[in-house]
């Protein structure tokens, strides 16, 4: 990260901070954000499974991406006209990020969703902080660290004790399908955008999530009529389909977006792909709460475990 870069982006936040005043302090607690980011990606997962075979894939991420983004442009517009000549100035990076961590990501996705167990894909999203180290040592011929390492040891067995729910069998026993490859290929191209998130323009959060965002929703619009008019599967305009779109458009969009990049941009992309292990755990815990699933004692062990290998992972890693 250059010197003027940094100068930017920070006199960025400066000026945000004065203007949402308290709720700022939330940016300066990276592990608090990147917690509410899993809390919020677990609910997708909740809900992409839940209206699966009712809400076509591709047309419930084209509805979500455009509806996020018209809501932070509502609010970024005059940032968007001041900072469009920075914008158009990095087009390049701007459009690999949102097709990389928007248009790509959550459309492969719900379409794994269609035919895969939830359980399956929380376990092949695992594999992401391997694959941002992959990507950050490809790209930046960037090594991980021994403590970063060891960390993500400790917080896959973590997450694989959650998964497994105590038993090793449940592991061995699990049967992979086409839905699977979806999903791996959805978390090798978030896995990506996650590394290259450096490499974003030196423009303000708001302005940066409106640009992706409908960047994003712009790249899905011929896919998005490819499967209403090509394969004939339309949106339902149902109860279940627009709350399942409200609710994916605001919580693991904007909200989860924002709270991610900026702990990405605090503690670095090995350290925040690391809380990818704690979906299954709170992905576990919702299930309690709200499907009336038994806490058991491997959730216990799971929260022990990944908490452990996060805080090896963060160990000597410098903020931001």
């Amino acid at each position: 990260m250059t010197p003027g870069r940094t100068t930017g982006r920070t006199t960025g936040r400066t000026t945000g901070r004065s203007r949402w005043g308290p709720l700022a302090r939330l940016g300066d607690w990276p592990y608090l954000l990147l917690f509410l980011t899993i809390s919020f990606w677990s609910g997708n997962a909740i809900v992409g499974r839940a209206v699966s075979g009712h809400v076509p894939p591709v047309g419930l991420a084209f509805w979500r991406w455009t509806l996020a983004g018209l809501i932070v442009l509502a609010f970024a517009w005059p940032r968007v006209r001041a900072e469009w000549p920075v914008i158009r100035r990095h087009w390049r990076i701007v459009l690999l990020l949102s097709g990389l961590g928007i248009a790509v990501f959550n459309t492969f996705l719900y379409i794994g969703l269609q035919d895969t167990q939830a359980i399956n894909a929380l376990l092949i999203q695992t594999a992401m902080p391997v694959l941002i180290i992959l990507w950050g040592f490809a790209v930046f011929r960037e090594r991980a660290t021994g403590w970063q390492v060891l960390g993500l040891v400790v917080s896959l067995a973590g997450a694989a004790a959650v998964i497994s729910r105590g038993d090793p069998g449940v592991l061995l026993g699990l049967e992979w399908n086409i839905g699977d490859v979806w999903v791996l290929g959805a978390v090798a191209c978030y896995a990506g955008y996650t590394a290259l998130l450096r490499l974003r323009p030196a423009i303000s959060a708001s302005v940066f999530l409106a640009v992706s965002f409908l960047t994003g929703a712009a790249m899905l619009f011929p896919v998005y009529l490819w499967e209403l008019l090509g394969q004939g599967r339309t949106m339902p305009l149902d109860l279940e389909a627009l709350a399942a779109i409200a609710y994916v458009s605001v919580f693991p969009s904007i909200l989860a977006y924002a709270c991610f990049n900026r702990g990405v941009a605090m503690v670095g992309a090995t350290v925040a792909g690391q809380f990818m292990y704690l979906l299954p755990l709170v992905g576990g815990l919702l299930s309690v709460v709200f499907l009336g699933e038994r806490l058991l004692w491997a959730h216990g062990l799971g929260l022990v475990l990944i908490v452990s290998g996060l805080w090896l992972a963060a160990r000597g890693q410098p903020r931001r």
